[in-house]
């Protein structure tokens, strides 16, 4: 079973009088090849992204990745579903790149030798060849998130998770880092504030106050936001 489903799911956080609802009733079935979440602040975007891989668990209702439950399947489900974050360096946590790179082949490579190896050739996949002996905190953003990037797809998920990819870097590397989403073989499901990135996509969602509040064609939607952001 391919795709994503929201079954009534609510997410809550407790407070120190009461609990509070951070992401209302929500059902969704995200089936398309692309899917952009755009939103303010604060409206939980990231909380929807952030159910699909286990990050935030649901407080009522389910949700189903290619049809394994994320609460009772969370590790296969995290075997399907790739997830970078905003800032590279949340998920970039060996010295060097090809290092980091080879800490997600441990699975599918077990001889080191043969993982190093494997490491430099998704290096090259991504425009880092040459970069394996290069200290991850002496990159710079748009090449932190290239590996943070190469090191997610190296373990080849069916679903890549982007939250929020493009914010730290400038304009060159945001266009650089969107192009590779959009031409990639997985479904991928991008948080984004970046509306020309979103435009591209097949779905986009307006996430507001907890709900979605639209949900379809990309051009309507954006048009909907801009005019009542």
């Amino acid at each position: 079973m391919s795709g994503i489903r929201l079954e009534k799911v609510t997410v809550s956080v407790p407070t120190h009088d009461r609990e509070r609802r951070i992401l209302h009733e929500t059902s969704l079935e995200l089936t398309e090849h692309r899917v952009a979440l755009v939103g303010p602040n604060g409206s939980g975007k990231s909380t929807i992204a952030r159910l699909l891989n286990g990050l935030v668990r649901a407080s009522t209702g389910r949700v189903l990745v290619e049809g394994l439950d994320v609460a009772r399947d969370g590790r296969d489900v995290r075997r399907r579903v790739g997830f970078v974050f905003t800032d590279p360096a949340a998920q970039l946590v060996m010295p060097t790149a090809r290092e980091d790179v080879a800490l997600s082949l441990r699975r599918t490579h077990p001889d080191k030798a043969e993982r190093l190896a494997a490491a430099d050739r998704v290096l090259a996949d991504f425009g880092l060849e040459g970069f394996g002996d290069r200290s991850v905190h002496g990159l710079s953003g748009g090449e932190g998130q290239l590996l943070a990037l190469a090191g997610v797809l190296a373990t080849r998920p069916s679903i890549l998770v982007a939250d929020e990819p493009t914010t730290l870097l400038d304009l060159g590397n945001s266009r650089r880092i969107g192009d590779l989403l959009l031409g990639l073989e997985q479904q991928v499901v991008v948080v984004t504030h970046d509306l020309d990135l979103a435009a591209q996509c097949d779905r986009v969602l307006l996430v507001r106050d907890g709900r979605v509040e639209r949900d379809g064609d990309p051009s309507a939607v954006l048009d909907h936001y801009r005019a009542t952001a």
